[in-house]
């Protein structure tokens, strides 16, 4: 069974970048029809998909965060990455990767598809 574990520093200072690594099993992140997303949670607010790469590398990314959101994978190491530039408080969330077999920029639920377990990234001096 594909499983997918996010792994990072769960503190990280204002304007620095947040970065990252869902690392994956039971799968090949290069798997034709899956897409590979960030998903993140604020506290107190829902889901927002932030971005995705796609089993041939190709990457998508939210309007309101492409301009500081990265998204990189390591074949060799079935994993893929993702960079926040420039964080601030708001920033503060539960960070998610997850598989999905269509590429979804809206209406994320934690029933469907596969998901990481998350994990808190707090953004804070």
């Amino acid at each position: 069974q594909v499983q997918l574990q996010e792994s990072g520093p769960g503190l990280v200072r204002p304007s620095q970048t947040l970065s990252l690594t869902c690392a994956v099993s039971g799968d090949s992140i290069t798997t034709y029809y899956y897409y590979w997303n960030w998903i993140r949670q604020p506290p107190g607010k829902g889901l927002e998909w932030m971005g995705a790469i796609a089993s041939s590398g190709s990457t998508y990314y939210s309007p309101s965060l492409k301009s500081r959101t990265s998204i990189s994978r390591d074949t060799s190491k079935n994993q893929f990455t993702l960079q926040l530039r420039s964080v601030t408080p708001k920033d503060t969330a539960v960070y998610y990767c997850a598989r999905s077999n269509t590429l979804k920029t809206a209406g994320w639920v934690r029933e469907n598809d596969t998901w990481g377990q998350g994990t808190q990234v707090t953004v804070s001096s």
